[in-house]
């Protein structure tokens, strides 16, 4: 085994931008490979159902121009991971077509490996009727019929399917959707290094610079494994880790910062250490890997829940604000009652969030008064078709409105709309309905990966 390992992470996201300077800055301190997650559920269901990625494709070329040519002629390997933010067929095809065109125009020749990750109705029906499929916390067991109703299905990817690329020779590895440790921790796995200093280095470096005090702007950040322990570091000259800033980073996107899963076992950090070595440098030892019992993969999978129209309305007036309560159950009444005499027995579903109450906790809002002069109300309408969503809108908004209070008498208009018309159609909408994991044959029986030479 080399007695230490050294990997860049380009940034936290694919095409949110960093300096290449730092880049630059890395492979001089020998970097052996550039890695960049390039996707998220942080934004919801959309672009896994649209198969659109999260960042301009003018973002994401700049990006990839900047590592592109660094890691060929640094010959070391270049690893995206969850390709156009979802990992989609549709999304990978995207993110390899940028790259084709950044070979012919810097005129560049390489190996590529395409990593497929998208599964049909059937492989997940298959699995499920072998009672290969368990659902995650705190999701229900996954039925037919849901699988049934996916637009589209992604099976997050371990390490596998990436060190067998690497073991091919291929020089750019893009991936599907991937575990965003995982495009870190393939190649040193390969190499020998132990699985809890990797895992954990590969947590800490997953989102670039995320880990440092205070992130100005997306850079890239440095890791360099040792036998025992690794050292954590930003390569921008006015960033700088601190024991604190790495060990939060630990939680980040976790329900649990000590026990964090992973195909293939746990990462243990309960023991772990947080030294600083510099101004800039963390050293981490201390943590455990447990194997798992059973290796696992998890799915995403989306489904259309509707079609949408919001109206956003504003409400000041003291006598409203001190009842609101009971003002937004009348509403919601006089709506129940108008809407069953215009259309029927049709489904739909009205969703009201006060912000400056409780607008983003909802009921878990520990504080949930009105503690200001106004507040600010969207209600989203949800249906079968646009025309029905818009249709119910028009009649909350001019309810809302006008819905009275016993404080005044006569005519109110209570509520002040910033646009006009208040109602506005969002299109179709989307929602995860899969949270569950997927026991395969092997760790890369759910996966396809396609070699070009470019």
């Amino acid at each position: 085994m080399a007695k230490t390992f050294k990997v860049v992470a380009a940034t936290g996201m694919l095409g949110s931008g960093f300096q290449p300077a730092s880049i630059d800055k890395a492979i001089a301190l020998g970097a052996q490979m550039i890695g960049c997650d390039a996707g998220s559920t942080d934004a919801g269901p959309n672009n896994l159902a649209q198969g659109k990625c999260h960042f301009s494709a003018a973002a994401v070329k700049r990006d990839l121009s900047n590592m592109l040519g660094r890691a060929l002629a640094a010959g070391i390997p270049l690893i995206i991971g969850s390709a156009g933010t979802s990992g989609s067929d549709e999304a990978l095809e995207t993110l390899a077509g940028i790259v084709r065109e950044l070979s012919r125009e810097q005129d560049l020749h390489f190996k590529m490996a395409v990593i497929r990750s998208e599964l049909s109705k059937d492989v997940v029906l298959e699995h499920l009727r072998a009672g290969r499929c368990h659902p995650l916390t705190p999701s229900s067991p996954l039925t037919e019929e849901e699988v049934g109703e996916s637009l589209h299905i992604v099976a997050m990817m371990g390490v596998e399917p990436i060190q067998e690329a690497l073991a091919a020779g291929a020089q750019v590895i893009l991936g599907g959707r991937s575990s965003d440790t995982s495009i870190y921790a393939a190649m040193p796995l390969m190499q020998g290094f132990r699985p809890e200093v990797v895992w954990h280095m590969a947590k800490i470096l997953e989102c670039g610079a995320a880990a440092v005090t205070m992130r100005l702007a997306p850079d890239s950040m440095m890791a360099v494994l040792h036998e025992d322990s690794f050292d954590i570091f930003p390569l921008r000259e006015d960033y700088r880790c601190s024991p604190q800033s790495v060990a939060s980073h630990t939680l980040y996107e976790n329900a649990d910062p000590f026990d964090l899963k992973e195909p293939s076992g746990t990462l243990i950090t309960r023991d772990s250490q947080y030294r600083a070595i510099s101004d800039t440098a963390v050293n981490v030892s201390g943590s455990r890997f447990e194997p798992a019992g059973q290796y696992t993969i998890k799915i995403e999978g989306v489904r259309q829940r509707g079609w949408s129209t919001v109206i956003l309305g504003a409400v000041r007036d003291p006598y409203i604000l001190a009842g609101l309560d009971d003002w937004l159950a009348q509403l919601d009444e006089i709506t129940r009652i108008r809407l069953s005499n215009t259309i029927g027995e049709q489904p739909y579903e009205i969703v009201t969030r006060v912000y400056g109450r409780n607008g983003v906790m909802g009921e878990l809002e520990p504080t949930p008064n009105v503690a200001g002069h106004e507040v600010f109300i969207l209600w989203d309408v949800i249906s079968g078709s646009q025309a029905l969503s818009h249709s119910i809108a028009s009649s909350v908004s001019h309810l809302a409105v006008h819905n009275p209070i016993p404080k005044w008498k006569g005519l109110i208009s209570g509520v002040a709309f910033p646009y006009s018309p208040s109602e506005i159609d969002r299109g179709p909408v989307y929602e995860f309905h899969m949270n569950h994991v997927l026991v395969p044959q092997t760790p890369t029986s759910l996966f396809h990966t396609e070699f070009e030479e470019v």
